[in-house]
């Protein structure tokens, strides 16, 4: 199922019933190569690698340039775990004042603040007039090169 909201197209996980895609365990080398020999291969299947909690679990494309210090690029499709508690320093999935936005969590002496991970966009402090809901911890990044 897909639903767009605002520029953010969340994508909820389906169970998998496919046997999962060859992962060629050996590693592959970034340097010199190895024998091809070498490597054997098994199935793997992506939810289970990426997902925990299946129930709670959904994607959504990266819309912007904000995070890009992080590795989330414009496009870049995110898992997002709406299970795991909001803390400092997570990338979390908000909902602020209407809109949807990714950013890091800051969080100290009781104040928090939504930090994006490039420089041209400002810190965001979160008062008491705004209203703010953490909509979900992101887990993981998915990247078409």
């Amino acid at each position: 199922m897909t639903k767009t909201i605002q520029n953010l197209t969340f994508f909820t996980p389906k169970p998998s019933q496919s046997e999962g895609v060859i992962l060629i365990d050996a590693g592959i080398s970034a340097g010199f190569p190895s024998p091809a020999d070498d490597f054997k291969e098994t199935r793997i299947s992506l939810d289970e690698e990426l997902i925990t909690n299946k129930e709670a679990t959904f994607f959504a494309k990266v819309s912007g340039q904000s995070m890009i210090g992080a590795g989330l690029n414009d496009n870049d499709l995110l898992v997002i775990d709406r299970s795991i508690e909001p803390a400092n320093n997570k990338i979390a999935v908000c909902f602020l004042d209407g809109e949807f936005t990714v950013k890091r969590l800051r969080v100290e002496n009781d104040e928090v603040w939504l930090q994006p991970e490039n420089p041209d966009y400002p810190i965001i402090k979160i008062t008491e007039e705004n209203n703010l809901v953490i909509w979900g911890i992101v887990t993981s990044v998915i990247k078409k090169l």
